[in-house]
């Protein structure tokens, strides 16, 4: 599952500057990404992030688990912020 989120996020954002973490016992992917990079993964209106839970929520199905996915931004020290 996190080879796929990495994939998408790669092709959006079209550097390797994330991070994609999974915590099974949460059942929750979590993507951190810069600033500049937020706004591609979220897309106009949220389309984009909906469409990547929609795709994970599609592939999970596939082995019977089920994942939330969380978008975050870093701040310039790297530290997690919530959005």
């Amino acid at each position: 599952m996190q080879e796929l989120v990495e994939y998408i996020v790669e092709s959006l954002t079209g550097n390797s500057n994330y991070n994609v973490t999974i915590s099974e016992e949460d059942r929750l992917i979590t993507i951190t990404l810069s600033p500049d990079d937020i706004g591609r993964v979220i897309g106009r209106g949220g389309k984009t992030a909906k469409a990547i839970r929609l795709i994970v929520k599609a592939a999970a199905a596939k082995r019977n688990k089920r994942y939330d996915v969380e978008i975050r931004e870093t701040d310039e020290a790297g530290d997690r912020e919530d959005n």
